[in-house]
């Protein structure tokens, strides 16, 4: 078992920054994969970005350049640096991680992004 919490979203104008963090209840160094989804209104749920156990990551094509993903695995922790926001960026962001083979979820995050 395993909880993920995040923080950091809020408000903020098109071309700002925010910093989503996702702090894991227990080690996540074996961790398969961790990262992140998102979810508009009306929309299906998303990845926005994975990064593996080999610290190689992935994005979705829609925010490659900018936003990028690290995870801290001395503080169990991990984070989503979002720059350049759109207001198409608009959504509920949730951590997933992945310790073997089962899948965790966390509650969520609002992030908007005004014009």
């Amino acid at each position: 078992q395993v909880q993920v919490v995040e923080s950091g979203g809020g408000l903020v104008q098109a071309g700002g920054s925010l910093r989503l963090s996702c702090a894991a209840s227990r080690s996540i160094s074996s961790f398969n994969r961790m990262g992140w989804y998102r979810q508009a209104p009306g929309k299906q749920r998303e990845l926005v970005a994975l990064i593996f156990s080999t610290g190689h990551s992935n994005y979705a094509d829609s925010v490659k350049g900018r936003f990028t993903i690290s995870r801290d695995n001395t503080n169990n922790t991990v984070y989503l640096q979002m720059n350049s926001l759109k207001p198409e960026d608009t959504a509920v962001y949730y951590c997933y991680c992945q310790p073997s083979i089962k899948d965790y979820w966390g509650q969520g995050t609002q992030v908007t992004v005004s014009s």
